[in-house]
């Protein structure tokens, strides 16, 4: 396959300090990036601070996509983001997560076109956590007391290829990657998603729609998920609805999303908040 460019997105909102972790492993990858997004769900002027101080050394571009905080409106943000893209390949992230060096190397192994991946995750406790963010370390040590899942976290890359498509019910957004052609085929995130849940499932059921293959990496490309409190869920019914309406009907666009965004003649961004 012809070398592609690849995008970062970090989805964020308010926790400078988690962001502060996600951006430092980001840019000690063995294959960097070539781009980092930061889509900000509405984060106040420390988020903005930090990214800005990142932008000033990296040696790679860092951009700031931010919009009004008006509820979680994470599918949102995330289209915005990947409107900006100038990635051909966008891998997704949460804000709270540490990457491993080579997470962005194992990612594009296994880059295929008509395939969208989800990673693994191993689970920091919170005492570990509240350590590591104390200390502003990385350096995760996963055998640590508290860590959950921590066999997810063996890196077997060249077994990784060998693992056949998963549903898309598995799609995890904190850890995803898909090309961005695709992302616009379907119309990115539905954005009458807000609120926790389902978001990456109905965006995954449509990628899968319109023929691209769900991977499971599996043994290589974890992240490391920082502790923190469960998020309200008063809108995980409707959300549900909503996704098992597209699953149902076989949907393959979604009705309000990324086009807002993009020229329809050139897929490049026409408009942000």
């Amino acid at each position: 396959m012809e070398r592609f460019k690849t995008s970062l997105i970090i989805s964020t909102y308010n926790w400078p300090e988690a962001l502060d972790l996600c951006l430092q492993s980001s840019l000690h990858q063995v294959i960097p990036p070539d781009e980092i997004l930061i889509a900000d769900d509405g984060s106040d002027e420390r988020t903005a601070k930090l990214v800005a101080q990142y932008a000033e050394t990296a040696p790679i571009p860092i951009i700031h996509v931010w919009h009004e905080d008006n509820g979680f409106r994470l599918g949102s943000i995330r289209n915005k983001a990947i409107a900006r893209a100038s990635g051909d390949y966008i891998i997704q992230i949460d804000g709270d997560v540490i990457l491993p060096p080579r997470f962005i190397q194992d990612h594009l192994s296994v880059a295929h076109p008509r395939r969208f991946v989800s990673g693994s995750r191993v689970l920091l406790g919170a005492e570990y956590s509240a350590q590591l963010l104390e200390q502003h370390s990385i350096d995760v040590k996963v055998w640590q007391k508290g860590v959950c899942n921590k066999l997810n976290a063996i890196r077997l890359p060249w077994i990784s290829p060998l693992f056949r498509r998963y549903k898309p019910e598995v799609t995890r957004g904190c850890n995803m990657a898909f090309w961005r052609d695709d992302a616009i085929c379907v119309n990115g995130y539905n954005e009458l998603i807000q609120g926790w849940g389902s978001e990456d499932y109905e965006f995954g059921m449509r990628l899968s729609h319109i023929g691209t293959r769900h991977f499971a990496l599996k043994l290589a490309g974890c992240v490391y998920h920082i502790y923190h409190n469960v998020r309200a869920r008063d809108q995980s019914v409707t959300n549900q609805v909503l996704a098992n309406l597209t699953r149902s009907r076989r949907l393959l666009r979604c009705k309000h999303g990324i086009s807002q965004y993009l020229n329809p003649l050139t897929d490049s961004i026409i408009s942000e908040e």
